[in-house]
């Protein structure tokens, strides 16, 4: 009961997060009346990117943040918790969330290319699990910032420092494509950072079965390694109140 909550409550906790999902519901049918070209229009790398990689933000926009800063955290942790406990459930309710919509806007998006014909869907199943793969890992990491990060800080700073670290890795290439030093931080971002191009090329069905299972198992173990970090910071947290 108390797992069924949490959940329920970290669904239900705004009301921006419906008005996200139906929102996100509505891009899909209004993009069929752009008039791309056929053969260059793909739903997987789409989802991908847009649900995959953003929805997760404002999903998870001051998910502990908020409750901290205004000492709503006290009322949730009156009953016998602890930390692991309130952090998963927390997280469950985002990434199960995150299954349903994906399943919906699957569903949608594929009726939708069996009544027009428009766009591929080519290896959309496996876009469709790389796209919750990595709304996971970026769910974990963005939950995690929230414990340390007022309000709903932890989602626009998270969305910039991948934008700015995004842009100078690729003046560091370009400037400096031959140093030993700007290799060794692309492969650390590569393989620290959230799996996007693992799992993109994955779903691409350019790795083999074996690479693509790999690149699975790196996901989920980066989504586990952000939540215990986000984990133990949240029970290292005193929740003093309105103020804190």
């Amino acid at each position: 009961m108390k797992a069924y909550s949490l959940i329920k409550e970290t669904v239900l906790r705004k009301t921006s997060i419906r008005v996200v999902h139906l929102s996100w519901f509505a891009v899909y049918p209004a993009i069929f009346l752009i008039p791309w070209p056929p053969e260059t229009w793909q739903w997987g790398p789409f989802l991908f990117g847009w649900s995959g990689c953003l929805l997760p933000l404002l999903l998870s926009e001051g998910i502990f943040g908020d409750d901290i800063a205004s000492g709503r955290i006290r009322m949730l942790v009156t009953e016998p918790i602890r930390p692991a406990e309130l952090y998963l459930y927390r997280f469950l309710g985002l990434s199960l969330q995150a299954a349903a919509h994906f399943l919906a806007v699957g569903t949608l998006i594929l009726l939708l290319h069996r009544l027009t014909g428009r766009g591929s869907i080519g290896h959309f199943a496996l876009w469709v699990l790389a796209s919750w793969l990595v709304f996971n890992t970026w769910a974990a990491l963005s939950t995690s910032l929230s414990v340390v990060l007022k309000r709903s800080n932890n989602s626009m700073l998270l969305f910039l420092a991948t934008v700015i670290a995004f842009v100078l890795l690729n003046l560091l290439t370009h400037f400096f494509p031959r140093s030993m030093v700007v290799e060794a931080i692309r492969q650390t971002v590569r393989y620290v950072g959230p799996p996007v191009e693992f799992l993109g090329q994955t779903a691409l069905g350019r790795f083999s079965l074996l690479q693509g299972v790999g690149c699975i198992v790196h996901s989920l173990l980066l989504a586990a390694l952000y939540a215990a970090a986000g984990i133990i910071l949240l029970g290292r947290r005193e929740f003093k109140g309105a103020t804190d």
